[in-house]
């Protein structure tokens, strides 16, 4: 693909493909859009008239376009101003991705206990399962204001799985408890415990509903880990054919993609809801599968491609509001995206001049401008400017101890992780080897007891990787070896490392593991259409 032709296909909207059909029941009255989002049924006491239309705002809400879902919602109380559901489908729609990154602020949770208070107030006339839902979903906002988010997420899990309990036969309990166990998961547990049971859920659900959006959706979330993203292959290849209406379920299919190292796979997945995004407004979304798509072409060495969407971001900056709720990304993602991807462009390319030319921003969300800050160090670093890379160790820092202050527990061990590894880079700049072998591996001990977030692809620059790029600089190609075979584990056909171990048994005198990798390069860089 040309970057004229990349540019243009995130830049400029393009017209919906395929024929309309109905989700949902049909019925008389008011009736919701005709779009391709999968099939959705979830009863209610409301006006029976409304009822296609809440089915419409809850296919909505299981592809996080939380915008539309509101509006049809809205579409649901004009409809049945008694309809205490709806209320809580724009409470749930508030709340937005319960897989984003970050502590939700008062801006973003008074109008969702709004709404979930009115749900409350209209209750009188629901049904006991009505009011099961209503009651959780209080559980994510009631006195936001001294509960911590943590808390309030357990609480709203152990809500919903009292009312998948008491209701088994409403499988949209089941799938909205399921959804609540992948969020709610601590990304230190090496188990995969709440994964793997929301995961055995949601596979036996979608054998009954095949067509149903949220259950391909929530089942590649919950296995949007290296131990089982494999399981999650096949909902990956069918989500975003059952609900292409929805720029997020485009998407979607990229997370597994990228676990799996299915390169072209993502970028056209990943194009498909840029187009899709842009012609609905939700910039957040564009920006968020544009930083997976340059992930993707620079694993290709697609580096003209990756440019073009470098050379792209401006303009989707200008029209980037971090407040509005649109698609399936919140404004976090965006800012995540705007960082990143220079950062991605300059480190996978190992342009250590270019990195430390970054101009970094000073954003709501800290730990997207420590990306910019870790990177910019790195540079600094690697050319010799100890005074820029000192003061961007310490900037880290002082991003760090932000987060701390604020709760953002995990987004703090992550740049205490980035902060080392710029450290180590410091180290070796001025002889400090020993030094330098020790912070990087403390920092590939730490992102080995962590996750990535749903927000990225991956990291920069994966720990285990730099600290073979370092053994590699020390003449121990042996060990850095068996460095980057440890992130091909993780992050199977990176281009970094997979060049790297390249080289690394190449120095150590093992040709035959040295031509094996020259091998599985040139096999995921060959363009499959010659």
């Amino acid at each position: 693909m040309s970057r004229t032709r990349f540019r243009t296909s995130i830049l400029i909207p393009f017209l919906a493909l395929a024929a309309p059909f109905q989700v949902g029941a049909q019925g008389h009255g008011h009736q919701p859009p005709a779009d391709h989002l999968g099939r959705v049924h979830f009863a209610t006491s409301c006006d029976a008239h409304a009822a296609p239309t809440f089915d419409h705002a809850v296919a909505l809400l299981h592809s996080f376009e939380f915008g539309a879902a509101i509006r049809s919602f809205d579409d649901v109380i004009a409809a049945d101003s008694s309809c205490a559901m709806a209320w809580w489908g724009i409470a749930m729609s508030r709340w937005s991705n319960p897989m984003a990154p970050g502590i939700r602020t008062a801006a973003t949770l008074e109008p969702g206990r709004t709404a979930a208070l009115a749900a409350t107030a209209h209750a009188s006339g629901a049904t006991e399962r009505e009011r099961g839902y209503i009651a959780a979903v209080n559980e994510l906002y009631t006195d936001y204001e001294h509960r911590d988010q943590r808390t309030r997420v357990a609480a709203y899990e152990s809500a919903m799985r009292a009312l998948a309990a008491s209701q088994p036969a409403d499988t949209e309990a089941q799938i909205f408890h399921a959804l609540s166990l992948v969020a709610s998961a601590s990304p230190t547990d090496k188990s995969y415990a709440k994964q793997r049971e929301a995961g055995a859920t949601l596979e036996k659900l979608w054998a009954v509903q095949p067509d149903h959006p949220g259950l391909a959706h929530y089942i590649i979330h919950a296995y949007d880990v290296p131990a089982l993203a494999p399981q999650a292959r096949a909902a990956a290849q069918r989500y975003a054919a059952i609900a292409p209406s929805a720029a997020h379920a485009l998407h979607m299919p990229s997370h597994i993609f990228t676990r799996v190292g299915l390169w072209r796979e993502s970028i056209a997945t990943n194009q498909r809801s840029i187009e899709s995004a842009m012609q609905s407004g939700a910039i957040a979304e564009a920006l968020h599968g544009s930083d997976y798509a340059v992930y993707a072409m620079l694993q290709l060495q697609r580096r003209a491609d990756a440019q073009a969407v470098l050379d792209g971001l401006p303009a989707l900056a200008a029209r980037f509001d971090p407040d509005a709720v649109t698609g399936a990304a919140p404004g976090s993602a965006g800012a995540f995206a705007l960082a990143a991807i220079p950062a991605r462009v300059a480190l996978e390319q190992r342009d250590w001049s270019r990195a430390a030319r970054l101009s970094p921003a000073h954003t709501a969300f800290p730990y997207a401008d420590a990306l910019t800050w870790f990177a910019r160090t790195l540079g600094a670093a690697h050319l010799g400017d100890s005074s820029a890379a000192r003061a961007g160790i310490d900037t880290l820092g002082a991003i760090h101890d932000v987060l701390v202050g604020r709760g953002e527990s995990y987004w703090a061990e992550q740049v205490a992780i980035q902060q080392l590894g710029a450290q180590a880079a410091l180290d070796q700049a001025t002889g400090n080897s020993e030094n330098a072998l020790r912070h990087m591996r403390e920092a590939s001990a730490r992102e080995d007891a962590t996750e990535k977030s749903a927000v990225t692809p991956g990291p920069l620059a994966p720990a285990h990787e730099l600290l073979g790029d370092l053994l590699v600089e020390l003449h121990e190609p042996a060990s850095a070896l068996a460095e980057y075979r440890t992130t091909l584990a993780k992050e199977p056909n990176r281009y970094r490392s997979l060049y790297g171990a390249m080289l690394a048994a190449r120095a150590a005198g093992d040709q035959a593991t040295s031509a094996r990798y020259d091998s599985l390069i040139a096999s995921m860089l060959a363009d499959p259409r010659h």
